[in-house]
């Protein structure tokens, strides 16, 4: 039987390790779109990884009472080798990137702007709304969703993705049909 495993990852662990070992990199255009810009600024390739980390609360001074927030669990586990990117990406005011997924889940954190996520299997079409110094994962893995910039300045984010290595990036899905907007 095949198990399962739960996986998160640290933002700066995986960004700092994708950095030391940075390879050939080069910039991809992730859509036609020239208002939408999707640039690598570092890849790695991994062999199989399998870490586990935990965080154990402090004490509070004086007590043997742990504190009840702060709980931290992180898992990674691939089987084969993995690419691991690190991407800028910025939008124009009313670009979007199309629909589209990636077989990895990515890490985003957002540098400038506001960058407004819309979900492929979401009947509703409802917005989520990130701002600067937000972090949002996509799980990746089928996952279709587009993000859009609908503010007046550009939007920039930094994504870091795992992916199975020698995969593409990025894949292109269709319209799922659930939002109403013009895709650009």
């Amino acid at each position: 039987m095949r198990r399962k495993f739960p996986w998160f990852l640290s933002v700066a662990a995986i960004a700092a390790t994708a950095l030391y070992f940075t390879g050939h990199v080069h910039a991809t255009l992730a859509t036609t779109n020239p208002a939408f810009t999707s640039t690598s600024i570092a890849k790695g390739t991994f062999g199989e990884i399998e870490v586990f980390n935990h965080f154990i609360p402090p004490t509070t001074p004086g007590s043997h009472e742990k504190h009840d927030h702060n709980v931290w669990v992180s898992m990674q586990k691939t089987k084969g080798a993995s690419d691991l990117y690190v991407q800028d990406n910025v939008w124009q005011p009313g670009a979007d990137t199309g629909w589209h997924t990636h077989l990895g889940h990515s890490l985003i954190i957002v540098k400038a702007g506001t960058v407004t996520a819309y979900e492929g299997d979401d009947p509703d079409c409802k917005p989520t709304v990130y701002t600067v110094g937000m972090g949002f994962v996509d799980p990746g893995g089928g996952h279709v969703h587009i993000l859009r910039n609908e503010g007046d300045v550009p939007a920039e984010t930094i994504a870091v993705q795992l992916i199975p290595s020698k995969q593409p990036r990025r894949v292109d899905a269709d319209d799922p049909g659930n939002c109403h907007f013009p895709v650009q």
